[in-house]
């Protein structure tokens, strides 16, 4: 297989995986908002792992498909899970942990993408097994494992639409609160800039380092676990 092909199928496989992981995520944010007091996800059919369900083209698939081409690092967003804040029991306390969940959930796959890839480990050095399928599998699964450490960073970011935007709000009272949200409706115009324009413009590209000394070093860590088994 030559470089470009190995490229292409790196890149289809990337998303994919996003998919699946984004899926989670968003059922995530449904499952905790139906939990404290709110249906508007389960009503609107977000209440699901069916990636159909929270597909955005540009974020979830054009966008981590062009970065896995590119290199570097992969990062991606689904729509938005819809929720009322009326309907949550606690408002201040429910935002929070509906917008925490969906990081969370990220996390926990990167965890258990870890404890898969340590068996897949131990069965191919016990066995000596070393074909195609097996190797491709424990590939795959680490790949999987270092997504997910991205996506749950990336989404901590406090920058609208993100996750972190909806946590950074719990610390903002009155005026404050209502000029951030009132920022919002500029959010994807912000996020862009930030992610492609700032680089150009300071010549540091500050998401890069953020990610490489968050999920970077998380995932590296997850990786000396399973080396170690």
């Amino acid at each position: 297989m030559n470089s470009s092909s190995s490229h292409d199928v790196y890149a289809v496989v990337s998303v994919v995986l996003i998919l699946i992981s984004l899926s989670v995520h968003e059922a995530a944010h449904a499952f905790v908002a139906y939990r404290c007091g709110d249906t508007t996800a389960k009503d609107q059919g977000r209440l699901t792992l069916n990636p159909l369900a929270h597909i955005d083209p540009i974020g979830s698939v054009l966008l981590p498909f062009v970065l896995s081409l590119l290199g570097g690092y992969i990062f991606a967003w689904a729509r938005p899970v819809p929720y009322n804040p009326y309907n949550l029991r606690n408002r201040r306390r429910d935002e929070f942990l509906v917008a925490v969940a969906g990081p969370i959930s990220n996390l926990l796959q990167a965890f258990i993408g870890t404890i898969v890839c340590a068996f897949v480990r131990i069965f191919i050095v016990s066995s000596a097994t070393f074909n195609t399928p097996v190797v491709v599998a424990l590939l795959i699964l680490e790949l999987y494992v270092y997504l997910n450490c991205v996506l749950a960073f990336f989404n901590l970011i406090p920058l609208p639409p993100l996750d972190g935007s909806k946590i950074f709000t719990v610390f903002l009272e009155g005026e404050a609160l209502q000029r951030y949200y009132e920022l919002q409706r500029y959010s994807m115009a912000i996020l862009f800039a930030v992610l492609f324009l700032l680089p150009r413009v300071i010549g540091v590209d500050l998401i890069d380092m953020y990610l490489d000394a968050t999920a970077g070093n998380l995932y590296h860590l997850l990786m000396f676990f399973v080396r170690l088994t």
